[in-house]
């Protein structure tokens, strides 16, 4: 997820918030589901983020398709709402064949035109370009390590370097560290576009490199069991 509001920003912007049906952020970050149990507010803060947060975000993938359509996702975001790129998401996996990266790779100058007159996903010919440079990338980092996979995974920080507890305040100062410095950095040295340390901490973050579950919401010990039960892919 992107940074939410903080604390300092005016509380005007926070009421036209609430006037468009946003749901406002407690101090905490919690908010009860529908079920009474605290979750990340964000959770909640719409019908389409409810089963992506419960189910998806946070939890480890070792899927390349997975892993390549995320990262991919995050591109396209910048500028958008991630609100804005999941209500897409079936139509971009339509539009960029299921995200199968070795297909998307052979992608020419016909299929990127095709893809400017897709209303169904965002066209902006500089992120549907990036998508097809990043799929040639990604197949040359499978060839070298085996998979995508492999080489994502190696980029996960030391739980050392993560915070004690996952507070609100702990988390609005992570909107990028140095493992997703150090991974944006290695994905431009290998030729990959839209893949600033920010966005690739979006990625960290709904891959299950790390858990960004709120100390308290529902589901970050349900992420943890998950994590502590994933066999980290070595290639």
């Amino acid at each position: 997820m992107r940074r939410w509001p903080s604390d300092e920003e005016s509380t005007g912007a926070r009421a036209a918030a609430r006037s468009r049906g946003v749901v406002a952020r407690p101090a905490n970050g919690l908010l009860p589901g529908a079920d009474g149990r605290p979750r990340c507010f964000w959770g909640i803060s719409a019908p389409d983020y409810s089963a992506y947060h419960d189910a998806e975000w946070g939890f480890p993938v070792g899927d390349d398709r997975r892993l390549f359509e995320k990262i991919c996702l995050e591109g396209f975001q910048s500028g958008l709402s991630w609100l804005t790129i999941l209500r897409k998401r079936e139509a971009f996996r339509r539009a960029f064949a299921g995200f199968d990266f070795e297909k998307v790779a052979r992608f020419g100058p016909r299929d990127v035109s095709r893809l400017l007159g897709d209303a169904g996903i965002v066209r902006h010919r500089g992120k549907i370009e990036s998508t097809v440079n990043n799929a040639r990338r990604a197949g040359d980092i499978a060839q070298e390590l085996g998979s995508l996979a492999a080489y994502f995974w190696r980029f996960e920080p030391d739980a050392a370097s993560r915070p004690r507890r996952l507070t609100w305040k702990a988390l609005s100062r992570l909107s990028e560290t140095p493992a997703s410095q150090a991974l944006s950095r290695d994905l431009k040295k290998r030729g990959w576009t839209f893949v600033g340390p920010t966005t690739v901490y979006a990625f960290m973050q709904a891959m299950g490199l790390v858990n960004d579950h709120l100390e308290g919401c529902l589901v970050r010990d349900r992420v943890e069991r998950a994590r502590r039960g994933f066999a980290r892919p070595v290639k």
